[in-house]
């Protein structure tokens, strides 16, 4: 029997090293890790989802996102057939955005972020993680990877500005009730990890560990 690929993808600006706890039985599943690419002048998210499909080596795949890599690997499932798309600390639909994102997007406040501030690892970490993190600065230089302005602009509009405003229901949504950046009260349907925050792919990696295997396997 061959073994179910599932394909990690981080969250914005993250490496693949948030992953590193995560322990899938090898004898089952193939784990294999995707990571951002600088993207290219105007490529829309949908161009770019294409683009990283190319690293997909397998037929068939799961595909788990994190934050904004869930958005991303629910672009991807458009151009090639997956087994499964799971997403976690993530959106199923712009629908469940907070109501800050979705006036940014009206007013196009985003626009006026000072991006170069970004590249600083700290305020990197906020963006990316969340308000209430902890400031572990050697833990966040090690998960965040991508400091390129380039990047940063392009993600943090293809993030506002995503079209999706029907759930896919096929889509498999693990969420923290802890999460500030997606806040629980905006997610219409998922699985629940209580006191989960948005970096809970860090510090809830037992229960992943324990729960993710039977989430993979239910059809």
């Amino acid at each position: 029997m061959s073994k179910i690929p599932v394909y990690f993808m981080p969250g914005l600006a993250a490496s693949s090293t948030i992953f590193e706890r995560i322990k899938l039985d090898e004898s089952v599943f193939e784990m294999c890790l995707l990571e951002w690419e600088i993207p290219l002048a105007k490529e829309s998210l949908s161009d770019y989802a294409l683009r990283i499909t190319k690293n997909i080596n397998h037929e068939n795949p799961v595909l788990i996102g994190v934050s904004f890599g869930g958005i991303l690997v629910q672009e991807m499932s458009k151009h090639i057939k997956v087994r499964k798309i799971i997403i976690i600390s993530s959106v199923r639909s712009n629908v469940e955005f907070p109501r800050r994102m979705k006036i940014g997007k009206t007013t196009k406040a985003y626009k006026l972020i000072p991006m170069k501030l970004l590249l600083n690892i700290e305020n990197l970490a906020k963006f990316s993680f969340g308000e209430k993190i902890n400031k572990r600065i050697k833990l966040y230089e090690k998960f965040l990877a991508v400091r390129d302005l380039t990047y940063l602009q392009w993600a943090v509009e293809a993030v506002i500005c995503w079209e999706r405003s029907e759930i896919d229901e096929k889509v498999v949504h693990i969420h923290g009730d802890q999460d500030d950046v997606f806040p629980i009260k905006y997610i219409k349907k998922c699985i629940i990890v209580k006191g989960g925050t948005h970096i809970m792919i860090i510090n809830k990696y037992k229960w992943l560990n324990e729960n993710l295997p039977s989430i993979i396997l239910e059809d």
